[in-house]
């Protein structure tokens, strides 16, 4: 359903669950791909995460807060690690991150992608090594600009003319010589198991690759030597399950690179195909091994660089939601649970879009269980919505809860590591959850849990 603006008698009241859920024989089981790799449920039915209950967690913490399973993000790091060899992997700071992760990150060899000064500072307060950073973004600031460059930042992706006349302006008054790519909009847009290869060039990150836009910043760059080219760039979309849009976009940048052989005489060393692997949010959702990326992945760029007789680059992806999406649930505690007139059965939390705002902004999907106590009730469809002011202010639209479902009751949402903290608001004056980290029987808070005192101070009156 969609909320309608005139108020919900002019929305849609009809239901029907999505035909890809179905009624779970236990309504308490926990659907292994969903939860990270340290949930489970204890002998007397609650659910635990890293060796701690969350009715522990919830005592300690409060609710709503992220949970972020420590041993199950490292495991993850490891796995693109391992899987890509000698391929770069940047984690995407976007979907989260924080001065703790990116530690982790150092630990676990990994580089990291910033899209803002924030997320910068961010990175080097964290003790990323500024040659391990990129810089993204559509319009980085003068001072963004200016900070990436003084820090040593890896390579910054420019996205338009103007940010390379910018760049090229702080390179000479620096004395220095930045290291970039080209990001290139290559036509591809993929999101699950769909890409379309035409008409998506429409949009504000990259320079096009069939109006010619992405060869004249090559050759402006080349040709003004103010700046490093390493290579080239693209992203195609989120949540894909397969590579079969990655294989239009690598075949389409590399020959982009064999025009810049041809043109220029060199061959650009790196290439990255960005980021956008897919998670599962719901049992319909099948996300591919980090080890099958990588041998699809490296198999279609040695194709292809033999078919074009170029060199292989050296490769870098992007994982940010794959590493850190399933690492991280969101625990809340019911407030009230009112059936609406046997159309559904509405479970209110102490949350809402404030924490979460994907289902609102994207329509996405999730999955919930009531994670303080197992139940011997039947399961019943339920809506788990938040405390705003919303019709919209939807967790999960639809999901099968015990019947006994109850005020008090806690709930956990899984797979909220990727862009729940990082796009939550203080919509209603609501304070933002904890991030809470879980390893080895101890929890400790990563990110307090903001206060009133927190917003006040920003109204300076």
């Amino acid at each position: 359903m969609r909320a309608h603006e005139a108020g919900a008698l002019h929305g849609d009241l009809g239901f029907s669950g999505p035909s890809w859920l179905r009624t779970p024989q236990d309504v308490n089981a926990l659907v292994p791909q969903l939860w990270s790799k340290t949930v489970e449920r204890t002998a007397s039915g609650e659910m635990a995460v890293g060796g701690v209950n969350v009715r522990k967690i919830a005592e300690q913490h409060g609710t709503p807060a992220y949970v972020f399973d420590e041993a199950d993000f490292r495991a993850r790091c490891k796995a693109f690690k391992e899987a890509f060899g000698g391929a770069e992997v940047f984690y995407a700071g976007k979907a989260f991150i924080a001065t703790a992760v990116v530690r982790i990150l150092v630990e676990e060899g990994l580089s990291l992608d910033v899209c803002t000064g924030g997320e910068l500072a961010v990175a080097l307060r964290g003790g990323m090594p500024p040659e391990r950073i990129g810089l993204h973004g559509n319009n980085k600031s003068v001072a963004e600009l200016t900070r990436a460059v003084e820090a040593g930042v890896g390579r910054i992706i420019v996205d338009s003319f103007d940010e390379i006349d910018r760049l090229t302006a702080i390179a000479e008054s620096t004395n220095t010589r930045p290291k970039v790519m080209v990001r290139v909009t290559v036509g591809v847009e993929a999101h699950t198991h769909e890409y379309i290869a035409t008409a998506h060039e429409d949009q504000k990150f990259g320079f096009s690759l069939s109006g010619g836009a992405a060869a004249q910043a090559v050759d402006k760059i080349l040709a003004e030597q103010k700046l490093e080219l390493r290579g080239l760039h693209s992203h195609i979309g989120s949540q894909i399950f397969d590579t079969s849009g990655f294989e239009v976009s690598a075949r389409r940048l590399l020959s982009l690179q064999a025009a810049i052989h041809e043109k220029h005489k060199i061959e650009l060393p790196e290439l990255d195909l960005g980021g956008g692997f897919g998670i599962a949010y719901t049992t319909q959702d099948t996300p591919a091994e980090p080890r099958d990326l990588a041998t699809d992945l490296m198999r279609i760029v040695k194709q292809e660089c033999a078919a074009l007789q170029l060199s292989v680059p050296h490769l870098s992806i992007e994982p940010g939601r794959a590493i850190v999406g399933p690492a991280m649930f969101t625990l809340y505690e019911v407030g009230t649970v009112k059936d609406v007139d046997g159309i559904r059965t509405y479970v209110s939390v102490d949350g809402g879009m404030s924490d979460n705002i994907r289902t609102a902004l994207y329509d996405a999907a999730y999955s919930a269980t009531v994670a303080g106590r197992a139940s011997a009730e039947p399961p019943i469809l339920a809506r788990v919505v938040g405390k705003h002011c919303e019709a919209g202010d939807i967790i999960v639209k639809d999901e099968f809860l015990p019947a006994d479902v109850r005020a008090g009751d806690l709930l956990a949402v899984p797979g909220t590591g990727a862009y729940c903290r990082s796009m939550a608001s203080n919509y209603n004056h609501v304070p933002r959850p904890p991030v809470v980290a879980v390893v080895d029987g101890e929890s400790r808070v990563i990110v307090r849990r903001e206060t009133e005192d927190d917003l006040l101070k920003l109204d300076v009156g």
